[in-house]
Formats: C-alpha cells, sequence, structure tokens
C-alpha cells in the first residue's frame, strides 16, 4: 500500500478536490471524524469548510496547517468499505491524528479504489501536532496494515531502492567524469523511464545531460551518446564524455531496451493514478508555479518544466522518487499536459473547476446550526479548553466564507471575460 502525505494552507481547495468526486458520482464520504453529520447525509464544501474553522482559528504560528492523504493500496486488492474505515481509524490514531477531525472519501473514478483523508494539524488548542518523521512512520503504519488485512506487500526491490541515494554532479570538485558515472551507470537500475526526453528530465536533477551523436563511420551510420556536467544555472560546464566511457547501461542500445521495459511496466503500476491524483490536488491548491513545485517536492516528486527562448512551456515533466518513475504530464492526463500549465502560469488561466456543491437543506447548513449545538459538539472532549474564547469566533463564521467568496468572485470575473473552463 502506498500513503501520500500532503501539507499545505488551502483547506478549501483540499475539501473542493475530494467533493467534487462525490459530487459527481465518483467517490463517497466514508467517515467522518470529529465533524458532525447531517440528516440526510448529504454535504457540500462550505459545510465541511466551517466544520474546521475553530481549529484554524486557534491556529497559534502553523504556516501548513492542512493535512491531505491518500491510502493506495494495490490493485489486485479487494477492500470493503469497513476495512478501508478501520485503516483510516488506525493510521490517523497512530499517525496522531486521533482526535482531529477528518473526513475520509472514497475514490471511485479509477479501477483502483482508495482512499482521501481531508484533516488538519493545528489541536483545538492552536498548537500543532507533532509531524516529525511522519514519513518513516506513515510507511511503517502501512506495512501493519499489510500484514493486518492480507494486502499486497511493497516489493523488496522498491525498499532496497529507497535507501539509494545519488548525488548531484559539482564541477567545481573536479573528478567530473567519476562523478557522472557514480549517477548513470546505476539509475537506469532504479527509475522507469521511457524516452529520452524523460531520462535527461532525471539526469536534469543530477546536473547532467546527455546528447545523442550521429554520423558516419567508414561508411556506416553511428548513433552514439555523449554525457555533459551542467552548473546551477543548466548551462554545459565540462566537456563531453562517451557513454562507453560508463558501461553498456549508459549506452543507447541499452537505453532504448530500458525504454521498452519501462513503458510496459508503467502501464500497470498503481504509482500512475496515485501520481495523477495528487498533482491534480496540487493544481487546487496552490496559486501560482513555485508554490506547486514546492507542494510536490514536499511529497517526493520533483517536477521539470522546459521551455523556450520565449518562455513558453513545451514540456512538463513528473519525478516520483517513491515510485522511482518519470512521467511526461501527457503521459498521466491530458489536462496535466504543458500546454495546460503554459496556459496557466504564463497566460493565467488557472483550470479553477466551478463550485458544484451537493445540496444540503436548509436544517442541516452550519449557517443554520444554532452555534451553542456546534459548540457542544466540539467541546465534549476540550471543555478544559474553554476558557480560550476560541469558540466565540463561530458566531462570526455565521456570516460568509471568506474563502468561497474570493473563488466565487474569481469564477464571475473569468464568466465576464467570457473563458470557458
Amino acid at each position: 500500500m502506498i500513503a501520500k502525505i500532503g501539507k499545505g494552507s488551502n483547506m478549501y481547495g483540499a475539501i473542493l478536490y475530494n467533493q467534487q468526486k462525490v459530487d459527481k458520482e465518483n467517490g463517497t464520504v466514508l467517515l467522518l471524524n470529529k465533524i458532525p453529520d447531517t440528516v440526510d447525509g448529504r454535504y457540500s464544501v462550505a459545510y465541511f469548510n466551517k466544520c474546521f474553522e475553530p481549529y484554524l482559528s486557534a491556529n497559534i504560528k502553523t504556516e501548513k496547517t492542512v493535512r491531505h492523504i491518500s491510502l493506495n493500496p494495490d490493485p489486485a486488492d479487494k477492500v470493503s468499505d469497513e476495512q478501508f474505515m478501520e485503516m483510516a481509524q488506525e493510521y490517523m490514531e497512530r499517525m496522531g491524528y486521533g482526535n482531529q477531525p477528518y473526513i475520509v472519501f472514497k475514490h471511485t473514478d479509477i479501477d483502483r479504489m482508495h482512499i482521501h483523508i481531508v484533516s488538519t494539524c493545528v489541536a483545538i488548542d492552536g498548537k500543532k501536532i507533532p509531524d516529525d518523521y511522519d514519513h518513516p512512520r506513515s510507511m511503517a503504519i502501512c506495512r501493519d496494515l499489510e500484514t493486518k488485512y492480507n494486502l499486497q506487500k511493497a516489493t523488496e526491490q522498491e525498499h532496497k531502492q529507497s535507501n539509494k541515494v545519488f548525488k548531484p554532479v559539482d564541477y567545481h570538485k573536479g573528478d567530473i567524469k567519476s562523478q557522472i558515472a557514480s549517477v548513470v551507470r546505476y539509475l537506469p537500475k532504479h527509475y522507469s523511464f521511457t524516452s529520452m526526453g524523460s531520462y535527461n528530465a532525471l539526469l536534469s536533477l543530477f546536473n547532467i545531460t546527455a546528447e545523442e551523436v550521429k554520423g558516419e563511420r567508414n561508411g556506416q551510420p553511428v548513433n552514439g551518446l555523449v554525457y555533459v556536467a551542467l552548473d546551477e544555472n543548466g548551462n554545459k560546464a565540462s566537456n563531453p564524455f562517451k557513454a562507453s566511457l560508463f558501461g553498456k547501461d549508459a549506452g543507447v542500445a541499452q537505453l532504448q531496451k530500458h525504454f521498452e521495459q519501462s513503458k510496459e511496466k508503467m502501464k500497470t503500476t498503481p504509482i500512475r493514478s496515485v501520481l495523477k491524483n495528487t498533482i491534480e490536488l496540487a493544481i487546487h491548491t496552490t496559486n501560482n508555479e513555485i508554490e506547486f513545485k514546492k507542494q510536490l517536492t514536499e511529497q517526493g516528486i520533483n517536477t521539470v518544466v522546459r521551455r523556450n527562448n520565449e518562455g513558453r512551456i513545451y514540456g512538463m515533466t513528473f519525478i516520483d522518487h517513491e515510485g522511482r518513475t518519470v512521467w511526461n504530464g501527457s503521459q498521466l492526463d491530458r489536462n496535466l499536459s504543458a500546454n495546460a500549465f503554459n496556459d496557466w502560469w504564463n497566460n493565467g488561466n488557472k483550470p479553477e473547476p466551478k463550485i458544484q456543491d451537493s445540496p444540503v437543506s436548509n436544517t442541516n447548513t452550519l449557517e443554520n446550526l444554532p452555534t451553542t449545538d456546534f459548540f457542544e459538539f466540539i467541546s465534549q472532549e476540550h471543555s478544559s479548553n474553554s476558557d480560550l474564547g476560541l469558540f466565540n469566533l463561530l458566531s462570526d463564521a455565521q456570516g460568509e466564507d471568506y474563502e468561497e467568496e474570493q473563488f466565487a468572485n474569481k469564477m464571475r470575473k473569468k464568466k465576464k471575460r467570457g473563458r470557458k473552463w
């Protein structure tokens, strides 16, 4: 089972991403923890967002208050809703979020069923729940859940790969040939990639580029490869080194075989859908290229953007270091292509989805819930904190939701400009 932990500051965007799946009948709400249920079991983004408001309003100094976690069993695993709920509860309890409000969504828009959990790391007293070493703790919990529920286990190869560390080339240190060799001799053994372009995107993380050399020798066509070190700005910083200096795995012929093998392997890997969901969430919850890249980097995913001299984006590559795979955006989904990101980052046309909240009857919305009822629900296990005055903020929150208003204003402006999404 693969777990992804997203850390951000946009609660509304995280809820919107999941609730839209429910609205389009591609998902369901499986479980609510520390969140009031509704009479008819129907919810909206605004409803859920307000449920987190007392915790977010209490925040003292935490910058990234949102936790968005996905638990992804292998496609071969058959997991019931009851098991998903049990796994979510155990996972959140052991990660330290058992007393936090959280929502468990099940996504059904792809063949591989999986769940998303939206929560906050801010406790009701405004302090941050410790998240040191959360990645290794998460991996240990996943291994235990695999055993407990008889799920497919992560392969030994994946464990070995996660222990392999490659260092970027530093041309200042000299002996560039040996530095390049330490990367290119072993990189194909640990990462799957399907083209020279995706290979170069991966190499760029290590300050290396590969160039194909074509010509003739004794009347015969020659197709070779050379490697060059790059500086911190991506400019060439060394003479070219022939691929033959680094063994057969670094040459054209062997790489072509690797491309074909990777294509077959990546057709069936569950990592594809996990990565797609993670990237789509980052689009929903970030506002620009810097925020987008940073959010993905924190989840072990590098984004390599290729631009021409005019600044137009013509290539988007995503490198998932946990799954050790390299993907072009268009491989994952046409909505993740270079054109889509160029339209966002260069033209300001972010692919914002329209709000399609499930209707909630007036008697069930937080706007019409008596403040005292909601106060009693949240304060049942936090009565000692009642002197903090946090719940006085609830009455101020009854009027308008500022994030929702901002979202609606954006949509109205786009409508006036005649844009379609």
